[in-house]
């Protein structure tokens, strides 16, 4: 395996890790900056009250795209395994 080779291994598999980890990131950003505006509106200052919103957005983020995320891990991982002779060489 040539230098360049196991760059572009590695630079895949880094972009392969933001896109997997983006939507769920993005759901619990999404969820916590609601709660902190509705939180500094209301004055409610409950440091639990942002832990469950996270939580299901970050679960409902799994639920929709786990699928997609678990077909994208495994095309990554059947290429690495059909260019494993290529790597060897």
């Amino acid at each position: 395996m040539t230098d360049s080779m196991a760059m572009e291994v590695g630079k895949n598999a880094l972009m392969l890790t933001l896109q997997v980890a983006l939507p769920v990131l993005l759901f619990s950003l999404v969820a916590g900056l609601a709660i902190s505006i509705m939180q500094a509106v209301t004055q409610i200052q409950e440091f639990t009250l942002t832990f469950i919103p996270k939580v299901l957005a970050t679960m409902l983020a799994l639920a929709l795209f786990g699928p997609w995320m678990l077909h994208k891990i495994i095309d990554f991982t059947a290429n690495l395994f059909i260019n494993l002779p290529s790597y060897l060489k």
